[in-house]
């Protein structure tokens, strides 16, 4: 039984029944995680992800909470992923293909943008993202820019706003 493996830049935690990706160049310390759930994701254990610390079912909704797509999960039975909804979850593999662009025309869905209280702009759905001489295709995901400007990865959040004590007022 694997519970951690090393996958590119992130990691993966399975259960036997779900795997949750961790993709740590994606999070923003937002807190939903061990907030909702302390029995599976602690950030002071080593790992930091005990899968067996809750039912599939808590985990699957918390990771939902996710804001940036920094944690996503998958059914390890791929019959089961065929009826899960994309638009209500923080599935790893599923893209709408109505919403990602083909060269003639640009998706209908709107972009959503969240504010996030004494943190970054959390930025969804499918666009492209524009900075310093960069292009950024966003489809069916979400980014979190910063607006601190303690980032070391600017424009995104590296999560430095809660060093920083950033204050929206």
């Amino acid at each position: 039984m694997e519970d951690s493996i090393k996958s590119g830049r992130g990691r993966k935690y399975t259960n036997g029944e779900i795997t949750v990706f961790w993709k740590p160049e994606s999070c923003i310390h937002a807190s939903f995680c061990y907030r909702e759930l302390i029995e599976v994701f602690d950030p002071s254990r080593r790992p930091w992800v005990d899968m067996y610390g809750a039912t599939t079912a808590e985990i699957i909704r918390t990771v939902d909470m996710c804001p940036t797509d920094a944690l996503t999960w998958k059914w390890n039975d791929d019959e089961k992923n065929k009826n899960v909804d994309p638009s209500h979850t923080n599935h790893v593999n599923f893209r709408r293909p109505d919403l990602l662009k083909d060269e003639t025309e640009a998706s209908s869905e709107p972009v959503l943008v969240r504010v996030m209280p004494q943190g970054p702009l959390i930025i969804s759905g499918t666009f492209t993202l524009k900075y310093d001489s960069k292009i950024k295709d966003v489809e069916e995901s979400a980014v979190s820019l910063c607006r601190c400007g303690a980032s070391s990865r600017m424009p995104f959040c590296d999560g430095n706003h809660r060093k920083s004590d950033f204050n929206d007022e």
